[in-house]
């Protein structure tokens, strides 16, 4: 039976806590509390599974796992949100080829179900600001501008047209919004052919983080999860979106 390491981070009174589920890497649940994060583990890592098995890895969603705690880190600034800065020892390992490979097709499903989603929703229904939280664009938006910086901060460096790019979403009417992010993510997509075999092994230090290739990859692919999740979790909570986010899942 598969068992996988969970990489928790939380303040020391275990309120705020993300779970990170390195052995598929993209993978998190997040929750209020430790214990609240632990419950939503399991689902999460089917979920994650489900969107590995609509794009063609060979994974059963359905099989029985079991789950253990690896590590708890509860030191640094910005806890529980996703980048704890001493990091998980996985981090620093050096990335492979076929890790490589591996990360960067993630990378693409995820840019494409993101922008399958937002082209299935309503004008309204993606501006409108609910009572809590922040409107459906807004998060779309900060997926867009937060994407290239974990790109910079690893080293792997911010494509030419990255900003043009993100003035163009920015300022995109909702139709043209999903088109504007699917340029940005070819961009970012195109950066990741300049990795080379010793960038795959180097670590960089910026201010309170040592950022290697395989940390850079881990935040790309869980920022954009984590939020594509929030997306369809805001429109499962609506009956009149029900059916619109059950078509954003398939493939």
């Amino acid at each position: 039976m598969t068992e996988y390491a969970l990489y928790l981070e939380s303040g020391p009174k275990m309120k705020t806590t993300m779970v990170h589920v390195l052995d598929l890497l993209g993978c998190i649940a997040n929750g209020p509390t430790t214990v609240a994060a632990l419950e939503a583990t399991p689902g999460e890592i089917r979920e994650f599974l489900q969107f590995l098995k609509r794009h063609g890895e060979r994974v059963d969603p359905e099989k029985r796992f079991t789950t253990k705690i690896a590590a708890h880190v509860m030191d640094g600034s910005w806890i529980g949100q996703g980048d704890p800065a001493p990091g998980f020892s996985p981090d620093f390992e050096p990335l492979t080829q076929k890790d490589q490979n591996t990360y960067r097709r993630r990378f693409r499903w995820l840019g494409e179900d993101i922008v399958s989603l937002i082209g299935r929703m309503a004008d309204e229904e993606f501006a409108t600001k609910p009572s809590s939280g922040r409107a459906l664009r807004d998060i779309a938006t900060h997926i867009a501008s937060s994407e290239p910086e974990y790109f910079r901060a690893s080293g792997i460096g911010k494509p030419d047209g990255v900003k043009d790019a993100l003035q163009v979403i920015e300022g995109a009417q909702p139709g043209a919004l999903g088109p504007a992010l699917a340029d940005l993510w070819q961009l970012l997509d195109s950066q990741l052919e300049r990795i080379t075999p010793g960038f795959r092994k180097a670590q960089v230090q910026r201010g309170e983080k040592l950022w290697t290739a395989r940390r850079g990859f881990r935040r790309a692919l869980e920022h954009p999860w984590e939020h594509l999740r929030e997306m369809q979790r805001r429109l499962d909570s609506r009956p009149q979106a029900a059916t619109a986010i059950e078509r954003a899942k398939r493939p």
